[in-house]
């Protein structure tokens, strides 16, 4: 992977690649198609300046987040097919460049959000190839801590691909994570009520985004992020008969198990994977487990 230090990073980064069209925008950064100048492979590169993180007075977790957010994301980038590969960082004093894969067929948020729910074995396969990266994930230390279907893309040949490791965070030696971080339907209760926590929070995260597919609803809902807090410490789970009609008592059990409070209950990524209604239903779904 090549990288650039300090001030010569964007200098590196154009030197190696043809800067092209702006294709998406984050909270802080842009994200743009680019170009290696020596084989005209095409690839996506998302810049994260660091000016905005500190004239905004962001929460400091934010820049050092960004920061270290290219050491995190080398450690995952062969953890799973299912991951978005990280093939180049840059940076410099003023921001934060990463060359990632291109993936064109859009995301999983937009899927739904045409499609409305998704049928159960194509939400079983997709299940499936998000439980195999962040199993691949969590084996390498790092959880991602911001699992959502904005996250989700889908590549060339229609492959899940887990991305955005902005929020990430390793926890190799087996030092506890802390912080508020996430999107708050998907972030997991240990998280909001502030007490240390471990990867499954990426499983509960999972688990929001498999009740997505199924309903097209989020199982924990307010009005603003205060009271989708208080519903997500509820943990009241429920499967509304309207939205849940057709869907299977095993996928139902899953999601159970996967939105479980108990975090020495909930399920780990590699149990997803083994869970009857994936291993069943969940067809073509390839996984490096």
């Amino acid at each position: 992977m090549s990288s650039g230090g300090g001030g010569g990073g964007e200098e590196a980064l154009r030197r190696e690649y043809v800067i092209g069209d702006e294709i998406g925008r984050g909270r802080f950064g842009t994200v743009r198609r680019c170009y290696s100048a020596a084989t005209g492979a095409a690839f996506a590169l998302k810049s994260t300046p660091k000016a905005p993180l500190r004239e905004l007075e962001a929460d400091p977790l934010d820049l050092a987040l960004a920061e270290q957010e290219p050491k995190v994301h080398l450690l995952v980038s062969a953890a799973s097919r299912h991951v978005v590969a990280l093939h180049a960082a840059f940076e410099d004093a003023d921001a934060v460049h990463l060359v990632l894969d291109l993936c064109g067929g859009g995301d999983l948020f937009s899927l739904v959000s045409a499609r409305g729910p998704i049928p159960e074995p194509e939400a079983a396969d997709l299940a499936a190839q998000l439980a195999d990266a962040l199993a691949g994930c969590h084996r390498r230390g790092v959880a991602h801590r911001d699992v959502k279907p904005d996250n989700l893309f889908f590549d060339g040949g229609g492959a899940l691909r887990l991305g955005d490791f902005g929020s990430a965070a390793w926890f190799g030696d087996g030092r506890p994570m802390t912080g508020l971080v996430g999107t708050p339907y998907y972030v997991a209760p240990e998280v909001v009520a502030g007490r240390e926590y471990n990867e499954k929070v990426d499983v509960w995260s999972a688990g929001v985004v498999l009740y997505v597919m199924l309903s097209g609803t989020v199982p924990f809902y307010g009005a603003n992020a205060a009271e989708i807090f208080e519903a997500v410490l509820r943990g009241n789970l429920r499967f509304p008969p309207r939205a849940f009609a057709g869907v299977s008592p095993e996928a139902k059990d899953l999601m159970r198990r996967m939105l479980c409070k108990d975090v020495s209950r909930r399920f780990s990524a590699e149990q997803v994977l083994r869970h009857p209604w994936i291993v069943t239903r969940g067809g073509s779904a390839a996984v490096s487990c």
